[in-house]
């Protein structure tokens, strides 16, 4: 046997290997490594394209209630690819090694576990097994959840006062706009009060989270880049800063990642939600109003004083600025 033939017969078998196993391999691919295997056999093209449309299908791999679907008609980017966390999670956390676009961290219908809740020692939750408006966990005072029964209760999945930890409560849909890129849209009539989605990525400290901005700020100058790096801090009455957290979705997060600015406040109200024995609180989003069938979600990204040299915003508001919210992180 030659040389020639036993090359030819060694390429074979890995390619033979490589279309069996491939329904395993090519979710770990990003959208470019998987078109450039598609276009080498059939057979791979037939997977490939297969992934393609579930990636499309839902943005959240099937780990929310309902799917999430992806449509364009502006250009040729078909999704955007990201790892869909429906929890927050730590940079360093091993949940996301290697983790493929099936992967699942946080499963539908039932509470999200953190991977690494940080619980308040000694902290005492409710002994209710079926929590009702007397439950002490219970804070309606803003008309929506502040606090919710958490890791000291012992009520379950089903209890009434866990609204928040159930994943996306409404049908959404993300669509491509031609100046604002990926956005967040009602895919069914939406009530006013509805509890909409939880904004989840990493959690980083503050030196990390000016460290990525910095680096966001490089890419976006040289390139069309998106990053999703929420800063959130609670204030006192007195108007000092009580805490900041910071939540980066560019890499990893869910779909609030697609919600936009809008300059008149939007449809959606920010939450700031504790749950009962963990530490740190969750940032969610309530329908602010009525939202139609259709209609794009949005909210405020801050004060637009804080930097008159920001991005151009394109929200289309009668009180536009002209100008994204920004400010040094």
């Amino acid at each position: 046997m030659d040389k020639q033939q036993r090359t030819g017969e060694g390429e074979q078998y890995e390619g033979g290997l490589l279309c069996r196993f491939a329904h395993l391999v090519l979710p770990y691919l990003e959208p470019a490594g998987l078109a450039s295997v598609s276009a080498t056999c059939k057979a791979l093209r037939v997977v490939s394209k297969a992934i393609t449309s579930r990636r499309i299908s839902d943005a959240s791999r099937g780990m929310e209630t309902y799917p999430i679907s992806f449509f364009n008609s502006v250009d040729s980017e078909l999704y955007a690819y990201f790892i869909y966390s429906s929890v927050q999670t730590l940079p360093t956390s091993p949940s996301f090694a290697g983790l493929c676009w099936g992967g699942e961290i946080g499963g539908s219908g039932r509470v999200r576990q953190h991977p690494f809740v940080i619980r308040v020692e000694g902290s005492n939750g409710c002994g209710c097994e079926s929590c009702d408006l007397d439950c002490p966990c219970m804070d309606f005072s803003s008309g929506l959840p502040t606090r919710e029964c958490g890791p000291s209760c012992h009520c379950g999945s089903e209890c009434r006062n866990r609204l928040t930890q159930k994943g996306v409560s409404a049908k959404l849909k993300v669509v491509k706009d031609r100046r604002k890129g990926w956005s967040l849209v009602a895919a069914d009539f939406t009530p006013k009060g509805k509890f909409i989605c939880e904004y989840t990525g990493e959690l980083l400290t503050t030196e990390e989270a000016r460290n990525r901005q910095k680096l966001y700020d490089k890419i976006s100058k040289s390139s069309r880049f998106s990053p999703a790096l929420l800063v959130v801090r609670e204030h006192l009455p007195s108007g000092n800063v009580c805490m900041r957290f910071n939540i980066d979705a560019t890499r990893i997060g869910n779909i609030a990642r697609f919600i936009n600015h809008s300059c008149d406040g939007g449809n959606l109200c920010t939450m700031i939600v504790r749950s009962s024995g963990a530490l740190l609180p969750r940032v969610c989003f309530f329908s602010s109003r009525d939202i139609l069938k259709n209609e794009e979600l949005s909210f405020s990204y801050g004060d637009t004083t804080l930097n008159l040299t920001g991005s151009q915003c394109f929200c289309g508001s009668a009180c536009c600025c002209g100008i994204l919210p920004s400010e040094h992180t």
